[in-house]
C-alpha cells in the first residue's frame, strides 16, 4: 500500500475528519497521527477488523484490529494508549508485511538480544480482552491527530535513539559476568539432573524387567587423568607407527596379501584332508 504523508495547509480541509475522508481506502477506518505535538505533518493509520483464514490463537477474528501504515517510530505503547479507549488492550503484535511472521522480542537475555527492531513501516495486530473493543475501535474517529510522543510517555528517536542503543549493546562487565554465571550454575544443576535420571533408570527394571542402558553406562568410570591420556596416545602412536612400517611400499602391500592367501589355501587343503581321512575311517556298525 502507498504510503500517504499529509500535512495541514490553507489549501487542505479545515477538519481532520475531511482529510480521513479525503486519503480514504476503500474497506478501511482512518486515524491521523503525528509524531510530537510541534509538528504540522500527520500520518494515517488505515485499520479494519482483522479477517483470519482458519484458526489463529494469537490473533483470534473476534478480538483483533488491522492496522496499515505504521511509521517506524511508532511502538506498542503508542497503539495501546491510542486504541485503549476502546476497551483493554490484550496484545499489539507487529509484522513487516500483512500475513507475514510476528516479530518478537527475546528478553531472556539483557545483553544479547535475539531479534532486531522493524525500521520500515510495517502493521500492527492490536488484540482486544473483549469482542466489545474490537467493535469500539471499528468506528473509532478523531477530530484531532493522535499524539505518539508526549511529555510523560516520549519516543526516543534520532541521535538520541542511536547514543541510548549503543550504550545499551555496551554491558556492564559485572552484571554480564552475574548473568554468565547464573546461566552455567542452571546448566550444571540440569545436566546433574539429567544424569541422576538416567542413573536411576538405568538400575532399576521397568515393569517387564527390562534395565535402560544409557550412554553414560550404570556405573561411570574413574575419569582418565593426564598421564593416563598421554600414555593411551603413545601407544595408539606406537600401533599406527609398526602398521604404516609393515606396509610402507606398494610391493609389500602385495607381497603380504599373497601370503594370506597362500596360507588360506594351505589350511583349505588340510582341512579338505581331515575331513577325507574321517570319511574313511567311518564305518557302519547296525549292533
Amino acid at each position: 500500500m502507498k504510503k500517504t504523508t499529509a500535512s495541514k495547509t490553507s489549501e487542505e480541509p479545515d477538519s481532520f475528519v475531511e482529510l480521513c475522508r479525503e486519503f480514504l481506502v476503500s474497506g478501511f477506518s482512518a486515524i491521523p497521527v503525528k509524531f510530537g505535538s510541534a509538528c504540522l505533518a500527520c500520518q494515517l493509520l488505515y485499520f479494519k477488523p482483522h479477517q483470519v483464514r482458519g484458526t489463529d490463537d494469537s490473533r483470534p477474528a473476534d478480538r483483533t484490529l488491522f492496522v496499515l501504515n505504521v511509521p517506524p517510530y511508532c511502538t506498542k505503547d503508542c497503539l495501546n494508549r491510542l486504541f485503549s479507549r476502546c476497551g483493554k488492550v490484550e496484545a499489539v503484535l507487529f509484522c513487516e508485511r500483512p500475513g507475514g511472521q510476528i516479530h518478537t522480542t527475546d528478553d531472556t537475555s539483557t545483553f544479547f538480544p535475539r531479534s532486531q527492531e522493524i525500521r520500515t513501516f510495517k502493521v500492527a495486530y492490536v488484540v482486544f480482552e473483549k469482542p466489545s473493543g474490537l467493535r469500539k475501535a471499528a468506528g473509532l474517529k478523531l477530530s484531532e491527530p493522535f499524539v505518539l510522543s508526549t511529555r510523560d510517555q516520549p519516543v526516543v528517536t534520532g541521535m538520541r535513539k542511536w547514543c541510548q542503543r549503543y550504550t545499551q549493546d555496551r554491558p556492564d562487565v559485572a552484571e554480564l559476568q552475574s548473568e554468565l554465571d547464573s546461566y552455567m550454575a542452571d546448566y550444571d544443576k540440569r545436566k546433574q539432573e539429567e544424569l541422576e535420571k538416567e542413573k536411576a533408570q538405568g538400575e532399576e527394571p521397568d515393569e517387564e524387567g527390562w534395565i535402560t542402558v544409557t550412554r553414560h553406562g550404570r556405573t561411570p568410570g574413574a575419569p582418565r587423568t593426564e598421564a593416563m591420556e598421554k600414555k593411551a596416545l603413545k601407544r595408539e602412536k606406537k600401533k599406527r607407527s609398526r602398521r604404516e612400517l609393515m606396509n610402507f611400499y606398494t610391493f609389500q602391500i602385495r607381497e603380504s596379501k599373497r601370503e594370506h592367501i597362500a596360507q588360506l589355501r594351505k589350511k583349505f587343503e588340510e582341512d579338505k584332508d581331515k575331513i577325507a581321512a574321517m570319511k574313511a575311517n567311518r564305518r557302519f556298525r547296525p549292533y
